[in-house]
């Protein structure tokens, strides 16, 4: 407590510790899961398993990486508003970035399998 000078008041600031975003996290989490979905639509694409099981995998992949990619975006609006006087200030930019990038990136990858997978059961 700080003393008010001159006055026998005092004055009380609330310290309240930063707190990572939940959905910074969940979305870098949903990101790497898309990372890792599009690695087997990759080996399914390439291996001749079925275009039915890669496109699947594919639907899968591409729904995990666009929830990562709005999870990191919603996260990043909450982290960027967060922080006033009294109130939870939000941290975790990075995280909310690699989210959208690890998303993006995934649902592209497996996108891209899919359509060499294609093009090569074709030929």
């Amino acid at each position: 407590m700080d003393v008010v000078t001159g006055t026998d008041f005092g004055l009380v600031q609330l310290r309240v510790v930063p707190i990572t975003s939940g959905l910074a996290i969940g979305g870098l989490a949903a990101g790497i899961g898309s990372i890792l979905v599009a690695i087997l639509v990759v080996c399914f694409g390439f291996s001749g398993a079925g275009s039915w099981v890669a496109g699947a995998f594919t639907l899968l992949s591409v729904l995990a990486g666009g929830g990562a990619v709005a999870a990191s975006l919603i996260a990043m609006r909450q982290i960027r508003r967060s922080g006033g006087p009294g109130r939870v200030r939000f941290t975790g930019r990075g995280l909310a970035i690699a989210g959208i990038s690890c998303g993006g990136a995934g649902a592209g990858i497996s996108l891209l399998a899919l359509l060499l997978g294609l093009v090569l059961q074709a030929s």
